[in-house]
């Protein structure tokens, strides 16, 4: 039997059992209704995710050796929580409530533990999120606790915290909202539609980060939906890990996954089998670069577009140069479009950007040390 909601939360979770009012900033579930796993009953918890841009990026792309308009970048960081989770996570909460959840729960590296801690909030529901100890960001890890989650660090990894989350939700009546929950992944789909939508066609390559493996997953349903509609082509999925965290080309689990990119430091993906589906049934492939070159590409994408996005996120772009400096894209067509996935907000991270050297450089007030300063 489902709990009651906290005092103070039932109306409001009441009055998201309709449909916000319809426009461009209509949330995902009342934009594409008709395309998701969705009915009459089914209440709208949402904070009006979605919609995000897709930027051109002329500099990175002259950076590669290709025309100025070939590459764009999908900017995820842009949804409400700042990340690409709240896509799967209002449909994943919607239906929770539709069940008549007693709460949700998740294993997170940091971005589910916020998606899902806002959207609880939202619904008028408890929300218990475990992270590994130590392994979280502080942008994400105060998000959690900002919206009154249960927060549990567990003395493990991810991969430990996933398996003690899956146990408990079998057990307690609340319903697990990772992406091995299926309304997840279908909630993300439609950055594909976006991307379509934007473009007036697929790209012909789509390069993003591989952690628990997921969201390249949803984006290859979402194409192949799209054009058993539409007729609109479909991309060459092209998935990226970290070194430290690359199961997935490797061909076997790894037991302690090391990288900068907490949010893809992931050794035993979830949904692993589906993601090397979609790499090889698009003509794609999942591959691995280093720390290095994902913070390379980090810092390329800031200083070149002023696109400031999560290390993790930066991942699919290190991909991308690593493909281009190898000839991927040597006999590249005019027509050309390549999409990068940047699936979080550089602000999730602020430590990491303080490990790197910057120029600071002290003058006295004076306008004549501002002068030289400038000249120099």
């Amino acid at each position: 039997m489902a709990s009651k909601p906290r005092a103070g939360r039932a109306p409001l979770a009441q009055s998201l059992r309709r449909d916000p009012p319809r426009g461009s900033r209509a949330g995902l579930i009342a934009k594409y209704r008709s395309l998701l796993p969705v009915g009459p009953k089914t209440p709208v918890i949402t904070l009006l995710e979605g919609g995000t841009p897709l930027v051109p990026a002329p500099r990175f792309s002259a950076a590669l050796g290709l025309r100025p308009e070939c590459v764009l970048l999908k900017l995820e960081g842009l949804n409400p929580t700042g990340s690409f989770k709240d896509r799967g996570m209002t449909l994943a909460v919607s239906k929770a409530v539709e069940g008549g959840a007693r709460g949700v729960l998740c294993a997170s590296t940091g971005n589910t533990a916020a998606s899902a801690a806002a959207y609880a909030a939202r619904a008028g529901l408890r929300c218990a999120v475990l992270l590994p100890a130590g392994g979280v960001a502080a942008g994400k890890l105060v998000q959690a606790f900002m919206h009154k989650a249960e927060v549990l660090a567990v003395r493990g990894n991810f991969d430990e915290a996933l398996s003690l989350a899956r146990a408990a939700a079998q057990r307690t009546g609340w319903i697990l909202v990772n992406s091995l929950n299926p309304f997840r992944l279908e909630g993300q789909k439609t950055g594909a539609f976006e991307i379509v939508e934007d473009l007036g066609r697929a790209p012909d390559y789509q390069f993003m980060p591989v952690g628990n493996a997921g969201n390249i997953t949803a984006y290859w349903m979402g194409y192949r939906q799209w054009h058993g509609l539409h007729k609109s082509g479909l991309p060459r999925m092209m998935g990226w890990q970290a070194k430290g965290a690359a199961p997935l080309v490797l061909g076997r689990p790894v037991e302690h996954p090391k990288t900068i990119a907490s949010a893809i430091r992931i050794g035993k993906p979830a949904s692993g089998d589906r993601a090397l589906e979609a790499a090889r049934d698009s003509g794609g492939s999942i591959g691995a670069v280093s720390d290095a070159e994902i913070l390379s590409a980090y810092r390329l994408l800031a200083a070149t577009e002023g696109v400031f996005c999560e290390p993790s996120s930066a991942a699919g772009a290190a991909g991308l140069i690593r493909f281009a400096e190898g000839g991927g894209l040597r006999r590249a067509p005019k027509t050309l479009r390549i999409v990068c996935i940047l699936t979080g907000n550089g602000l999730k991270d602020p430590d990491t950007p303080m490990t790197l050297k910057h120029r600071l450089r002290e003058i006295p007030a004076d306008e004549k040390a501002l002068a030289k300063a400038l000249r120099s």
